[in-house]
């Protein structure tokens, strides 16, 4: 174990290496993978200095969303508590279903788990659980809702339709998370957004009214702090005050930008997060930690308990249910996610967390500035968002990322709204800083102007 330590060591200094001198790896065509790299897995095995560079050599090919040319998805960056702690996670290897294999790493869930429901406005008595991604969070509140409405439906199945609702612009988990549930993609109904893609709470109750009045049972609000693509935020207080008219479980999805509540200066985008039923946000998004790191908090403790539990003598033989995670979780075996956030937490402090989070805000705001100042360019987003999305030249924004990804630029992706497709730049990567920002358009103007404009005139 102890050469494989060594060789882990010299394999991440390869990686730093890479992604100083290739920030932004050659591409391989799928065409091409297995013949560029040795990826077969044969009868006999390879000696160590052939692993080594066969190691080496995928390092060198794999997208470094890790470099300050990566500005494609929403996570990036490298924070190095952060990552210690989930080092110590593998080495551990520790199931967080019971107290007895995991022992104080089961403390630990509890307490950033504590300490979230307590920044989100939560009672004490409140309660969560770590989930595999934010979609299967969204999973879980959509399950809790579904008991909560009908307690039966835990044993005898669905027996009447059930709708949900959730913004045009919301994550596309909710229509998977209706399909897999058994409530049927159907019973999902889209609300209208405004220009910024919010979602327009006078639509919401056009449609569960429309819903009562056709015998539906309407269940499940999922609100977006953090749209996909434009980064907006829906109104929490105005969503609740429908929600509680009608008897509705109201989940927050912060899995984007629930990180704002770590933040006294941006936290006001999530008001009325305490009237929510239950709320998720991704540690490895706006905090920056390994993926993934998922969280799903709920006021109602008791609801989560009976919505995952389920009795299994030859696991649960020690200590009671609030140590024994499993009795709240959607799985059995599960990794520790929850000591990469801790030792974060642990070394940097709530103030510490603060400041990933206001950086954000900042880097998004230099970019803004510099769209703004150039005429070149067109801006498609807004204030109060991480997501900055624009276009170049008219240049066709599927073009432009595709030529900056195949020529090893820059990793950027695009996205669309009411018609227009858009350069999407996210500046959630926790390495960023303003130099970076101006690197990420310098990079893009010279491109274009030794590369597209020359296809284009030729």
């Amino acid at each position: 174990m102890q050469n494989d330590i060594a060789l882990f060591t010299e394999l991440c200094d390869e990686l730093f290496k890479s992604e100083t001198n290739k920030p932004v790896a050659e591409p391989i065509p799928t065409s091409e993978l297995y013949r560029r790299l040795d990826l077969s897995l044969n009868a006999e095995g390879l000696i160590d200095e052939d692993l080594k560079e066969t190691l080496k050599q995928i390092i060198r090919s794999t997208p470094k969303t890790a470099s300050k040319s990566f500005f494609n998805q929403l996570f990036g960056g490298r924070i190095g508590k952060a990552t210690l702690g989930d080092l110590l996670a593998v080495m551990f290897n520790n199931s967080m279903y019971t107290y007895k294999v995991a022992g104080p790493q089961v403390g630990i869930e509890k307490q950033v788990l504590k300490n979230i429901c307590d920044l989100a406005g939560y009672p004490v008595d409140s309660d969560g659980t770590f989930a595999p991604g934010g979609s299967m969070s969204n999973m879980m509140a959509m399950v809790m809702a579904r008991d909560a409405k009908n307690e039966a439906i835990r044993a005898e199945g669905l027996s009447s339709k059930m709708t949900l609702y959730t913004s045009a612009t919301s994550h596309y988990s909710i229509s998977k998370n209706a399909a897999l549930t058994g409530l049927g993609r159907n019973q999902v109904r889209l609300v209208k957004t405004n220009d910024k893609g919010e979602m327009l709470v006078e639509h919401l109750e056009e449609l569960i009214l429309k819903d009562i009045n056709s015998g539906y049972v309407p269940f499940f609000v999922n609100a977006t702090a953090g749209t996909t693509v434009l980064g907006a935020f829906d109104s929490v207080e105005a969503i609740s005050r429908v929600c509680k008219k009608y008897q509705i479980w109201l989940h927050v999805d912060g899995a984007y930008c629930g990180g704002v509540i770590f933040s006294r200066k941006h936290k006001h985008l999530i008001k009325g997060l305490e009237l929510s039923d239950s709320f998720s946000v991704n540690a490895h998004k706006m905090l920056g930690t390994p993926l993934s790191c998922s969280i799903i908090v709920t006021q109602h403790k008791a609801q989560l308990h009976h919505s995952f539990s389920n009795e299994a003598d030859y696991l649960y033989q020690t200590d009671g249910d609030d140590f024994n995670l499993g009795k709240t979780s959607m799985q059995c075996g599960r990794r520790n996610d929850a000591l990469k956030i801790w030792t974060l937490w642990k070394s940097v402090g709530t103030k510490g967390l603060e400041k990933i989070v206001d950086k954000q805000f900042e880097m998004a705001q230099i970019a803004r500035a510099y769209i703004n100042s150039n005429s070149d360019y067109k801006l498609y987003s807004f204030e109060n968002s991480i997501s900055v999305c624009f276009n170049y030249k008219d240049i066709p924004a599927r073009e432009l990322c595709t030529g900056l990804y195949e020529n090893s630029k820059l990793m950027v992706g695009f996205g669309s709204f009411n018609g227009n497709e858009f350069v999407r730049m996210v500046t959630i990567n926790s390495v960023l800083e303003k130099e970076d920002v101006l690197a990420f358009f310098k990079t893009l103007e010279t491109f274009v102007e030794e590369k597209m404009l020359k296809i284009t005139t030729t």
